[in-house]
């Protein structure tokens, strides 16, 4: 009898050690290392959430908003995202736009891309009242920094990570919108946009290409530019303010010098062009590699590297994932060679 107490004590000691140890783990990747606040590169991966689609509406021509149930819901601040899990099991980002102070839900609008890359098209198309939909964050990539003044530069859909910024903007700052669009229908949250502004001047709603110019030619010194739209309107905005603060959920081109990609399992050797992807190069050898978001979120894309030094791009591993690992979305070799276990 004393024997088994001694076995049983021994197993229970050892279980309430094991627990322990992944209870350190998780919270600090980089353990034995003390915990950091923020990881030097990477993001700790979001928990998931499944959220009631509790409204959808039409709140402009070709533009859809989800009203998100739940329960004790993280918090957020202006300027975070969500990423959706779509019935399709595609990842797609959308801008939070509703009330950070309510943690029963969430509210995010996505504009209709007919030629785009299929996620809005399945928002509009399959995303019903009462379904539940898996969530991922919230992440804020787009604070809204301390300054003395702001400037915002909007273009249609991208007013949705500014509006929640201007709500949140304390009395007395000084700041004005550029809010700019196909035409005034097309334009989500305008009305409530141009009460924003009370009548003062801060808003100007221009319908069609706006005079940048024109429009921004007084910007006051110290001033925190946010700009969020169509590439191009973005691309035009930082010629003009390099240091401006931009939000983009579009995949860019992953532009480097050329290099080559060994999948060791495979014994296919590829090489990836300057104006390409590692994605792209081993998807045209294997197809059924699996992807989501190309844009280095979501992690569907993940690899092992075996050999080469990699060029780390993304917005979600920790330090001890790139340590051998990458998102081949948008990471590319630091060198001319990369071996993946592949």
């Amino acid at each position: 009898m004393p024997k088994l107490r001694t076995v049983a004590v021994v197993a229970g000691s050892a279980l309430l050690v094991r627990r322990a140890l992944r209870r350190r783990i998780r919270t600090s990747p980089l353990w034995p290392m003390p915990a950091l606040e923020e990881p030097v590169s990477g993001r700790p991966r979001s928990r998931a959430l499944r959220l009631l689609v509790a409204s959808r509406e039409e709140v402009a021509e070709g533009v859809v908003q989800l009203r998100l149930e739940g329960r004790d819901l993280p918090r957020w601040e202006p300027g975070a995202h969500l990423d959706l899990v779509l019935p399709s099991g595609l990842v797609r980002q959308y801008s939070l736009c509703g009330d950070p102070e309510d943690t029963s839900s969430y509210t995010v609008a996505t504009r209709l891309v007919p030629d785009g890359r299929g996620g809005s098209r399945e928002v509009h198309e399959q995303v019903r009242e009462g379904m539940e939909l898996e969530v991922r964050g919230p992440r804020n990539r787009f604070p809204l920094a301390e300054a003395e003044s702001y400037v915002f530069v909007a273009g249609g859909i991208g007013i949705t990570p500014v509006l929640p910024m201007l709500r949140a903007l304390p009395d007395g700052v000084g700041w004005r919108l550029l809010y700019c669009g196909r035409d005034r229908a097309s334009m989500p949250f305008l009305e409530e946009v141009e009460k924003l502004g009370g009548g003062t001047g801060r808003v100007t709603v221009v319908e069609g290409v706006p005079d940048l110019d024109a429009h921004l030619a007084d910007v006051p010194e110290g001033a925190a530019v946010y700009c969020c739209g169509p590439e191009g309107l973005m691309a035009a905005v930082q010629e003009r303010f390099p240091r401006v603060r931009l939000e983009r959920f579009m995949p860019r081109v992953s532009a480097g010098g050329a290099f080559e990609v060994e999948l060791r399992r495979s014994g296919r050797t590829l090489t990836v062009a300057a104006d390409s992807t590692v994605l792209a190069a081993v998807r045209a050898e294997l197809p059924d590699t699996a992807y989501s978001c190309e844009q280095g979120f979501c992690g569907t894309c993940q690899q092992r590297v075996l050999e080469g030094e990699v060029e780390h791009r993304d917005e979600l591993l920790t330090d001890a994932e790139r340590a051998d690992s990458m998102l081949i979305c948008v990471s590319r070799a630091r060198g001319d060679r990369l071996v993946l276990d592949l």
